[in-house]
């Protein structure tokens, strides 16, 4: 899959892909990432990329041209998205990241300062997102979370195809609680089912954790999860 960055900080952006998941993906070619320095295509001797608002205000706005610019420079596949991160965009979640998962192409611009002109949106975008409800310097942290969270779902990107399917927020639940050597530690001890080798059982009770968990801490979330009649039985006798 094809991701293209537009930033005014490119150096943001490199470090985060040479490390982890991302980096042995990029060096199996499984991803191609392309970031692009939106203030290369700014014209005149000092290449400025941002000017003062219009109808006055505080800080400064990202010009169209240099943006534009830069996403005219970029071949573009069949099935391509461009996105704006943005405060103001659509919550980013993991029902959406299957969906962008789906396409050949992301095309991901670095909001900054105050925002950037709003032709560049009516004219450019295909969608904001937004990754919460809070204000950042700029659009690089969301960039790379989209990347992060979206990358993992392609075919062979993770060591198991089955890990993103088991992952928090699949299926609106939180995750069951994990473990691994030694079998105790600071006086607790594994629970007992998870070393019976008894895969029925294991996943049920991976199941009824989850539950819990998710009922405990995001209870929100279950208004929207798959639930078994099973389940609800069992969500029922622990709200009792």
């Amino acid at each position: 899959m094809k991701f293209n960055i537009l930033t005014l900080f490119p150096g943001l952006i490199s470090p985060f892909l040479e490390e982890g998941v991302l980096g042995r993906s990029l060096k199996k070619g499984l991803l191609d990432v392309d970031i692009v320095d939106i203030r290369s295509f700014a014209r005149g001797k000092h290449k400025v990329a941002d000017d003062r608002p219009f109808g006055g205000g505080s800080g400064m706005v990202m010009k169209p041209g240099p943006v534009v610019r830069a996403l005219e420079s970029i071949t573009r596949k069949k099935r391509a998205s461009v996105i704006l991160l943005s405060p103001q965009g659509q919550k980013f979640e993991q029902r959406l990241a299957w969906k962008l998962a789906e396409l050949e192409q992301l095309i991901l611009i670095c909001g900054r300062y105050e925002g950037v002109d709003e032709r560049i949106i009516t004219h450019h975008v295909d969608m904001e997102l937004s990754i919460g409800d809070y204000v950042l310097s700029g659009g690089e942290l969301g960039a790379l979370i989209v990347l992060d969270s979206v990358a993992r779902l392609i075919p062979g990107v993770l060591g198991s195809d089955n890990s993103n399917r088991e992952d928090t927020f699949e299926f609106n639940l939180l995750k069951y609680p994990q473990y691994t050597r030694p079998r105790i530690f600071m006086g607790e001890e594994v629970p007992d089912v998870l070393l019976s080798g008894d895969h029925q059982k294991i996943e049920k009770w991976r199941k009824r954790e989850s539950l819990k968990r998710t009922l405990k801490k995001r209870p929100d979330l279950l208004e929207n999860a798959s639930l078994t009649d099973e389940d609800k039985d069992f969500i029922a006798k622990l709200k009792e």
